[in-house]
């Protein structure tokens, strides 16, 4: 067996040592403990609507842990359970197929609910889950998944629905220990706030935010909400139980409909949130979960399951980190008129998926980030590369190639990367003035480096459609490059004798300089030249009117060539344009 970490700058390790102990341990207190134990760890997820990038913390922060248990050789099982028996709350906005008479479902099981207009799948739930299921699997995630719908109407829970009736006196007491704190946070999951260059709050991904904890009713605290025999719906009340018997008597405040059941029979109802959630602690084993930052409030969820599992359910609390906020930068229309709500999906579009991954393994769970989806996303790209780099020759720091090793590869093995990874605002260039022509982006491309020319795109694919995906989604048409059909004979007319001088200069050096460092070298080396001084002068030891002078000409070529004054780097724009056509639109 793997020796533990000692490297104390890992979150991951620590956490799997962590995890690994109490799993010991409990096995030790077990009566019979034969073999060694199956680790369980846990993630919660509600598929009540489009399960978005801070949901996905719930995932990664548990999947990162048992991927490094998995390495060191122990048996590992994450459940994912999907809350999919949880009452639809609302209608979200902006999701396609989707309208206002949606409501009239409202308080129904997620899995009662039609599925968005269009939509191949059966429900409501299982629409939503189906994306996340696909982004998980590129992502290398391995979980077993649990349908709480399947759950509890297959009579699973029985004897746990069963002892929670019989102990509600004893629940109400532990609850009622926290009713008369503030609780700014209470149920499940917290509420997502707009995300437009604002934070997007990393919940703990399950839909019970609004859901009470049984109190209230004229007869009594009890812990089991039935969903109503007529409208299916969860707006039903208990009257009456009986321990000997379990007959159950409810009535539904919403259509009126009354009934008495059999609890020992009767699978179409379920636990409230702060007493179901303890009881699959208990039920499962599990050992690791993480959740939002409101469980560290008095009456969160998870400070009183702490205290459920053990007195109720004779269970053991898990390990359970808070995790913080996952950030937005710059959602495109795109994602606002879906609700403002980004899915691990749609980063997947732009992004592959180690960077993704590494983006959850690089920050410790209570340390929040931001997931790029502006042009922060090249100079992620940029720092992903160095780090490369620095993982290659051995120089990155040891919690930095940690990071690394995580995003790339899982115990099953390496995730799919892309051969010859070029930078990806380069490929972004590229595909912004090719337009995806595939043609013309090989030929851009082959010219980077003569030296070793691309013989295919599929050698920089996926992070080529990644990028090319980015362009088209994200980047506002208004921003686009578009190469001028004619020249500005007005402009390269009013020319100066500098000005026509520096473009000479330009021109002369295209042949011997057609690269990507080549004319680097070139436009940079222009005006310096034109200063008198060499090209291959260092900044050190120009002086400060060079730089303006660069800035100068640099507008200028972009005037002459894409009609404004910024646009792509001008070396791979010069590529993308071609020798011929750059002589055509500078006046050759």
């Amino acid at each position: 067996m793997v020796a533990q970490s000692t490297d104390t700058t890992d979150w991951v390790s620590r956490y799997a040592d962590e995890v690994i102990a109490e799993s010991e341990r409990r096995a030790a207190g077990a009566k019979s403990a034969t073999a060694a134990p199956v680790i369980v760890v846990a993630s919660g997820l509600s598929p009540s609507g489009p399960i978005h990038l801070g949901n996905l913390r719930e995932v990664m922060t548990p999947h990162l842990v048992a991927d490094e248990i998995r390495r060191r050789g122990h048996t590992v099982r994450h459940l994912i359970s999907w809350d999919d028996y949880d009452r639809y709350r609302k209608v979200p906005a902006g999701v396609p197929g989707v309208d206002e008479s949606w409501a009239e479902h409202i308080g129904k099981p997620l899995t009662s609910v039609p599925a968005p207009a269009g939509s191949a799948h059966p429900n409501w739930a299982e629409h939503f889950k189906s994306a996340m299921i696909a982004s998980l699997r590129e992502l290398g995630v391995e979980f077993d998944g649990i349908s709480q719908t399947e759950q509890y109407t297959s009579g699973a829970y029985r004897e746990q629905v069963l002892h929670a009736m019989r102990h509600r006196a004893d629940i109400d007491a532990i609850l009622d220990q926290y009713r008369t704190k503030k609780d700014p946070a209470k149920g499940k999951k917290q509420a997502q706030k707009p995300v437009d260059e604002a934070e997007l709050e990393a919940a703990e991904g399950s839909g019970a935010a609004g859901e009470d904890d049984g109190s209230g009713g004229s007869a009594g605290y009890f812990p089991y909400k039935p969903y109503c025999g007529r409208c299916e719906k969860d707006l039903t009340t208990v009257t009456s139980y009986d321990d000997e018997t379990t007959e159950l008597a409810y009535v539904c405040t919403a259509c009126g409909f009354d009934e008495t059941v059999l609890l020992s029979e009767f699978n179409r109802g379920k636990l409230v949130w702060k007493v179901d959630w303890p009881m699959r602690w208990a039920y499962e084993g599990v050992v690791f979960e993480p959740s939002g930052v409101d469980h560290s409030s008095p009456g969160s969820s998870f400070v009183v399951g702490g205290q459920i599992v053990r007195q109720i359910f004779d269970g053991v609390q898990p390990i359970g980190p808070m995790y913080a906020f996952v950030g937005i930068s710059g959602m495109a229309k795109m994602s606002s008129s879906r609700g403002g709500v980004p899915t691990p999906a749609d980063a997947l579009k732009i992004m592959e998926a180690p960077l993704l991954r590494w983006l959850y393994a690089r920050r410790k769970p209570n340390q929040s980030f931001k997931i790029a989806f502006d042009q922060e996303i090249q100079r992620l790209y940029d720092e992903w590369d160095k780090l490369e780099a620095k993982v290659a020759d051995g120089s990155a720091l040891p919690a930095d190639a940690a990071a690394h090793a995580r995003a790339v590869r899982t115990a099953a093995g390496e995730l799919p990367r892309t051969p010859r990874p070029l930078p990806y605002r380069t490929l972004a260039s590229v595909a912004d003035i090719t337009a995806g022509a595939e043609d013309q982006t090989l030929r851009i491309l082959r010219d980077l480096d003569p030296s070793e020319p691309l013989a295919s795109l599929d050698e920089v694919r996926p992070r080529l459609d990644r990028a090319e995906n980015w362009i088209t989604t994200q980047v506002p048409a208004d921003a686009r490059t578009i190469v001028r059909a004619e020249p500005d004979a007005e402009l390269l007319a009013s020319l100066d004798d500098e000005a026509r001088e520096s473009l000479r200069l330009l021109l002369e050096g295209l042949d011997s300089h057609w690269s990507l460092d080549g004319l680097t070298h070139l436009v940079y080396g222009v005006p310096k030249v034109r200063a008198g001084f060499s090209a291959d002068a260092t900044a050190k030891e120009l002086p400060p009117e060079i730089k303006v002078a660069q800035r100068s000409f640099f507008a200028l070529l972009y005037r002459l060539l894409v009609t404004r004054e910024t646009g792509p780097r001008l070396p791979t724009l010069l590529l993308a344009v071609g020798a011929g056509r750059v002589r055509k639109l500078l006046g050759a």
